[in-house]
C-alpha cells in the first residue's frame, strides 16, 4: 500500500496540475466526495472527475499542512479562484491499495451550491 502522506500529496498535486489521468489512477471507482457546507455528495470516480474538470474559474490549491496516519490524511489548504482566497480543510480516506475512497471538504462558511452541477451532486 502507498502510504497516506504520499497518496495525499499525489492527490493534491494532480488536482493543481489538472492532471486528470493521474487523478483517475488515484481514485477508487466508488469514491465519495462530500461538502458539508452545501450538503452535497458526489458518488463515483467519473462524476468526481467531471466536477473538478467543470469547476469554474482559474482555481488553485496549495497545501499549508498535511498530516497522515494509517489510511487517513488531513490537509489545511489555501484554495484560490482568481484573486479570492479561502482556507479549507480536506479529509481523505484510502483503501488498502492506497486509492482515495472518501473526500470531505470543509469550507469556512455554509453556502448554497452554485447552479449547474445538479447533474453531478445530490443534496443531503
Amino acid at each position: 500500500m502507498t502510504d497516506a502522506r504520499t497518496a495525499a500529496e499525489a492527490y493534491f498535486h494532480s488536482l493543481e496540475a489538472r492532471d486528470w489521468t493521474a487523478l483517475t489512477g488515484l481514485l477508487a471507482e466508488e469514491v465519495v466526495y462530500e461538502m458539508p457546507q452545501t450538503r452535497e455528495r458526489i458518488t463515483g470516480r467519473d462524476r468526481f472527475l467531471r466536477f473538478n474538470q467543470e469547476y469554474p474559474g482559474d482555481w488553485h490549491l496549495a497545501v499549508y499542512r498535511l498530516v497522515a496516519e494509517g489510511r487517513r490524511a488531513a490537509a489545511w489548504i489555501d484554495a484560490r479562484v482568481a484573486k479570492e482566497h479561502q482556507d479549507a480543510c480536506v479529509w481523505l480516506e484510502f483503501d488498502e491499495a492506497g486509492r482515495v475512497v472518501r473526500v470531505v471538504d470543509f469550507w469556512p462558511e455554509a453556502y448554497e451550491p452554485p447552479a449547474g452541477r445538479e447533474h453531478l451532486a445530490e443534496r443531503y
